[in-house]
């Protein structure tokens, strides 16, 4: 499902004009980008759905899998997303 099917599905759910449902997933994405961007100890969470939270990637040595030759990858943060309770209840049905 990509967003404008998204987007049509919940307008269809909620009766509410795709449009509006645009406008409020938008917003959403912002406000999630806004907050983990905010503080590297970052966390956003809808229990029983989805949490999003900052990580950290320590440096590492990797290797290029042409080449075989070492580069070194600096270390960064991240983001990270876990499904909730309920969400993987729901993955679970269909296997």
């Amino acid at each position: 499902m990509n967003r404008s099917e998204l987007v049509a599905a919940v307008a269809a759910k909620t009766g509410q004009s795709a449009k509006d449902v645009d406008a409020v997933l938008k917003g959403f994405a912002d406000v999630v980008a806004s907050e983990l961007g905010s503080s590297k100890s970052a966390k956003v969470s809808l229990p029983g759905f989805l949490t999003f939270e900052t990580g950290f990637r320590n440096a590492r040595t990797a290797r290029n899998p042409q080449t075989g030759a070492e580069i070194q990858v600096a270390a960064t943060h991240t983001a990270k997303v876990s499904a909730g309770s309920n969400l993987k209840a729901a993955a679970q049905k269909n296997n």
